[in-house]
């Protein structure tokens, strides 16, 4: 008889450590035990070689439903499970319905749980006329965390709140324990940036790096934490693109406060006087992508530490919306969960740093921010068993080729990546062969967090 359902040997990549020629053991969709050497009993068995196992990945932030009729769950979890991602956090930015009540968040739930895929967990946010008078009922709702910003795309879909409308929605959500995450980027500063660069008549791809220059980012990013200080809150920044940014993050925390920090994977990997040259709108992301000097800056701060979590910030806006000649009249965002995982891997493993990192933030650090580490983030005993497997296989990416994503265009076409997700498992099950997405819609579950404080490595 069996002693599992499942068993895994290869290269197990822990937060901690990296276990050679390891082992993970599943029954009934959970890790029983990690191990090393002889591969035990199973009624499933696969000997990988030298194959990477990791814990699967938490994408914190992903923006399925931006724009209408365009992407949806059935596309952004098809996408994230032929990634190597297992459970993605959805913004509540949705066009027509932004989410900033229960009510809102349970239509969500229920429209993304019959297509998901993978599992997913929600932000929250709030509609600047109500104030933060619906946040209690949203935390009652399920959601991980609250989204703001100090930046207004949109008033409607995506609103800026106000220095003293901020202050008050963090002080609603400090007794909860849950984060308040926000776009940082200095309302009044870009729009000061935005006319110069129109007077100036610019409109190529310098464009939009010289309307949000590295000021706009930072002043908003110190107020965010200022406004964390003030009211107890812990203070998340959902994106930086600075070196310096995490600098102020990390002085932050080292007064005591509870101060996180957000990388992007496209910060890691773009670089402005190469690919946005290169690609116009569709490497047009806010904050922008920045010089190659700083995209080392950004690993010398993985390498060190200082970065809590890697996700993708991924919206698939269809093609006619990225393509404008006039830099600045494109839509802002890029789709990249299905190369997030494989990016992050060939970056630190050119630059000698640890894989451990791969699995602190992407999984664990993500499962503990959103309070899901009670099933999420680690391969360890009595947690879902959601893992990742990569080989050594080089090739080079095509969104169009793949077939698991909604659009054919990516910044990342043409990138050579010498490791190759083969297989996603969630809770136990195959989700993703290597070829076929194989989960169904619906497979997919809501994941609510629990009401306990986190405690993560970078936070004091």
């Amino acid at each position: 008889m069996s002693d599992f359902d499942l068993v895994l040997k290869g290269t197990v990549v822990l937060p901690d450590s990296i276990v050679e020629a390891g082992h993970v053991a599943v029954r009934d969709g959970k890790v029983v035990h990690v191990g090393q050497g002889a591969m035990p009993a199973a009624r499933e068995r696969h000997d990988l070689g030298k194959a990477l196992i990791l814990p699967g990945a938490i994408d914190a932030q992903v923006h399925s439903l931006s724009q209408k009729d365009q992407e949806d769950f059935i596309w952004s979890t098809g996408s994230a499970a032929a990634g190597g991602v297992t459970t993605i956090v959805d913004m509540p930015y949705d066009e027509g319905d932004l989410v900033c009540s229960a009510d809102a968040v349970k239509r969500k739930i229920d429209h993304a749980g019959k297509q998901a895929r993978v599992d997913f967990a929600l932000y929250g946010t709030i509609d600047p006329e109500e104030g933060p008078a619906r946040i209690p009922e949203m935390v009652e709702a399920g959601v991980a965390a609250f989204k703001f910003s100090t930046f207004g795309t949109d008033p409607k879909r995506f609103p800026r709140i106000p220095a003293a409308l901020l202050e008050a929605c963090f002080a609603a959500i400090a007794p909860t324990g849950l984060t308040a995450g926000v776009h940082n980027e200095d309302d009044e500063a870009v729009r000061a940036a935005i006319e110069k660069v129109r007077a100036a008549g610019i409109t190529d791809y310098r464009a939009h790096g010289l309307s949000r220059p590295a000021l706009t980012e930072l002043l908003a990013t110190n107020q965010i934490y200022e406004t964390g200080a003030a009211t107890g809150c812990p203070a998340h920044v959902v994106h930086c693109s600075l070196g310096r940014g995490y600098e102020i993050a990390s002085a932050y925390r080292a007064q005591g406060f509870r101060a996180t920090i957000e990388c992007c994977i496209h910060y890691l990997v773009l670089d402005e006087e190469n690919d946005v040259a290169r690609l116009g709108g569709k490497a047009k992301i806010n904050p922008p992508i920045r010089s190659r000097a700083e995209v080392e800056k950004l690993w010398r701060h993985v390498a060190d530490g200082n970065v809590t979590l890697v996700s993708t910030d991924h919206v698939s806006w269809s093609e006619n919306r990225k393509t404008n000649p006039d830099m600045l009249a494109n839509a802002s965002g890029v789709p990249g969960l299905e190369v997030m995982v494989p990016l992050f891997v060939k970056g630190a493993l050119e630059r000698g740093i640890p894989l451990t990192r791969a699995a602190e933030l992407m999984s664990l650090n993500p499962a503990r921010h959103f309070r899901l580490e009670h099933a999420k983030g680690a391969l360890e005993a009595g947690k879902d068993a959601d893992i990742t497997v990569l080989t050594p296989e080089p090739y080079t990416y095509d969104a169009a080729a793949s077939g698991h994503n909604v659009v054919g265009w990516s910044p990342y076409n043409g990138i050579l990546l010498p490791w190759r997700v083969s297989a996603t498992y969630l809770r136990g099950r195959l989700a993703f062969d290597g070829t076929s997405v194989l989960s169904e819609p619906g497979t997919g579950s809501f994941v609510r967090p629990l009401p306990t404080l986190p405690v993560m490595r970078g936070v004091a």
